[in-house]
């Protein structure tokens, strides 16, 4: 017996906050008759599920990690009929969803699955997954300013976490610092914006790695599932 929420999430319906959404709103029967309270129990197996009238059954869990490129959307339809994700996904029959986001102009690891339980616990915060970034930062940046981030910096939606940075060396062709940036938050355009508020601009941003997955013989465009021991090591680092 496990919680409604978190059948309707494992099902990949939607994730485990917007479940309740939907229980609370009247939306889901279990056996015909429409729960609006959270906390009910059900069996999956044996409980006949509607949400909105259609019966959901359980699904395979699938985990891919993509190599996104620049210039695709890390979402599944566009209304500006720009390349997404899905789009790169030939063969992926199941309908999955990112775990968080890169912006249009970065490149690199995204996760996408339709687990919802564990994208959620791998997206909030408390349970520090890292992701690794490469930057190339506009000008010589020094330790003093770098030693901002690695305090915690005020942005729009709140102080980031200390950050673990280091420099990988300067393009002196092209003006620009190399910088390996680790964090485990998961805010809008994070790292871009926290260089913009030292006034050292991303000129071009990678993501390297995600906990202890790499890009490793993944080229930009292509993707591969992740083995079991893969996603159980995931599932160990998202423990609830």
């Amino acid at each position: 017996m496990e919680r409604l929420q978190k059948i309707l999430s494992q099902a990949g319906i939607c994730s485990r906050r917007e479940a309740e959404t939907r229980i609370l709103a009247g939306r889901v029967a279990v056996n015909g008759k429409v729960v609006t309270e959270l906390g009910v129990k059900v069996d999956p197996d044996l409980d006949e599920i509607l949400v909105d009238g259609k019966k959901i059954t359980a699904q395979k869990h699938i985990y891919i990690l993509l190599n996104k490129p620049v210039g695709v959307v890390t979402t599944l339809s566009d209304p500006q009929n720009r390349k997404t994700v899905a789009d790169l996904l030939t063969g992926v029959t199941e309908r999955v969803y990112p775990v968080g986001r890169l912006d249009y102009l970065t490149q690199g690891l995204l996760l996408l699955t339709n687990d919802g339980d564990l994208a959620n616990r791998l997206m909030h915060p408390r349970h520090h997954v890292n992701k690794t970034y490469l930057a190339a930062v506009s000008g010589e940046v020094s330790e003093d300013r770098l030693d901002i981030l690695r305090t915690g910096i005020s942005l729009s939606d709140g102080i980031t976490a200390p950050a673990l940075i280091r420099i990988l060396g300067m393009d002196d062709e092209q003006k620009h610092t190399m910088v390996e940036v680790t964090i485990h938050e998961g805010k809008n355009r994070q790292v871009r914006r926290m260089f913009e508020a030292i006034g050292y601009p991303v000129q071009r941003l990678q993501r390297t790695k995600i906990a202890f997955l790499t890009l490793e013989n993944l080229p930009a465009g292509t993707y591969r599932q992740l083995t079991s021991d893969e996603v159980n090591r995931l599932k160990a680092l998202a423990k609830s």
